[in-house]
């Protein structure tokens, strides 16, 4: 019942922006796998290798750079509330200055950084020349990918999510018709991927910068250039300082993915493949479940924005109530459908076997990280990202621990350990809300 104690929540909104989130997320995932199907017509082994080499590479290298636009999304979120267009445009500008300026970083580097990635990831012979091939002409997609990434985090916190749904799809469709064409058609092999990702990308900035323009956002950013002012340490500080914590936030969290990868190639390649499909259906889930994030990054950055704690707390619980219940559909299909889901998947009835004892864990994810999901937008939208690095390191040394307690336990103890690290991350969160509230409403 509405009270005049009780904040009107417009729960429609959380499905507004969380289901167009979902479908983006999922459909930017699938690109990879629309690349290594191109490439396989081909019949090459090592070229099929070094795409899905190059692609880790960039995952690594790019989602590391992501926070760029969740700090976006969550400050234009809250200007929007409280200063309006201008000061969203303002935000936006920050965002591309900052990710240009790490574009040209990454383009210095690249001559050192490149080499170096491919020998981590363990390229070698045939493999390491067509992977090299392929990174050669993505890397050059940099500039285009951060500002992209400012850009769409500024779509996001405006809640236009349906012009960010229709420019991921455009993008997912431009990069596979160009791979087609190149690769089959052109016959350009690996190289065709490369182009056809470095066009995509670009394209995609241009659509963007061409629905901007189109708009009282164009006019507002001329203004702001030529006003000048932008670029003031004084003025960037506070954006550079949410971006930082963001960054290493999302380090902690890769080295955390990664250690998943390099304990179960100690224990053989059989299980490596089979924690390798449990993985890839964890991140497809937690996709799915990131939407609500994307809800509670601007719901909760407005409410912070209009220092609103009633509204704010109250976002909360209706986002989480929602996360918990898309959490429990993607578990129910997990529970019913695990068994033929992981043999499609299976190279071998043995990797199956592994994989299928391994189950049950895909049900108890679901659970343990959709809390963490949308706390974490929670503190993304409330600019807490000081917070949220310290709530990932302390859920990291949970990790630790549980991994040197759970050896002996093989692949159920790595993730025992890593559903441990997912609750704590949750559990540090809510323990640190209480004060956050009080400080900051």
């Amino acid at each position: 019942m509405q009270t005049s104690d009780t904040p009107r929540l417009d729960t429609r909104t959380i499905w507004v922006i969380a289901l167009p989130a979902m479908v983006t997320n999922v459909a930017t995932a699938l690109i990879g796998l629309g690349d290594m199907w191109i490439v396989g017509r081909l019949n090459d082994a090592p070229t099929q290798g070094a795409v899905d080499i190059g692609a880790r590479l960039f995952a690594v290298l790019f989602t590391v750079m992501n926070f760029l636009k969740t700090g976006t999304t969550g400050l234009v979120a809250q200007a929007g509330v409280r200063q309006g267009e201008a000061e969203q445009v303002t935000v936006l500008l920050r965002g591309l200055l900052v990710g240009l300026a790490i574009a040209a970083l990454l383009l210095i580097a690249k001559p050192v950084l490149l080499p170096l990635l491919l020998d981590l990831l363990g390229a070698q012979n045939r493999v390491l020349g067509a992977a090299t091939t392929y990174a050669e002409i993505r890397y050059w997609s940099a500039p285009a990918v951060m500002a992209n990434f400012a850009a769409i985090g500024f779509l996001v916190g405006q809640r236009r999510m349906k012009t960010v749904l229709a420019v991921e799809i455009a993008y997912n469709l431009i990069n596979v018709a160009l791979g087609l064409w190149f690769v089959l058609g052109l016959d350009l092999g690996i190289a065709g991927i490369g182009w056809s990702s470095f066009i995509a990308e670009c394209a995609k900035l241009a659509a963007i910068a061409a629905l901007l323009f189109a708009g009282t956002e164009g006019r507002e950013l001329v203004r702001r250039v030529r006003a000048g002012g932008v670029a003031r340490w004084g003025a960037l500080r506070p954006f550079l300082s949410v971006n930082r914590d963001l960054f290493l936030r999302t380090v902690v969290l890769t080295l955390a993915l990664a250690g998943l990868t390099r304990l179960s190639a100690e224990r053989g390649p059989v299980v490596l493949a089979a924690n390798g499909i449990i993985y890839q259906l964890f991140v497809f889930s937690a996709l799915l479940l990131d939407g609500f994030e994307n809800a509670a990054q601007v719901l909760n950055g407005e409410r912070r924005g209009a220092d609103d704690r009633a509204g704010f707390a109250a976002y909360i619980r209706a986002i989480l109530l929602r996360s918990m219940a898309a959490a429990a559909i993607v578990a129910a299909v997990f529970a019913l459908f695990a068994d033929p889901i992981l043999a499609s998947f299976a190279a071998t009835k043995e990797v199956a076997r592994v994989a299928q004892s391994l189950a049950i864990w895909l049900v108890i994810i679901p659970f343990a990280g959709a809390a963490g999901f949308v706390l974490d937008g929670v503190f993304v939208g409330a600019s807490w990202t000081r917070a949220l690095l310290v709530t990932m390191v302390g859920a990291t040394a949970v990790y630790l621990a549980a991994l040197w307690l759970s050896w002996p336990l093989g692949s159920q103890g790595l993730w025992l350990s890593f559903v441990l690290f997912l609750v704590a991350r949750a559990g540090f969160q809510l323990a640190m809300l209480p004060r956050l509230l009080r400080r900051d409403f």
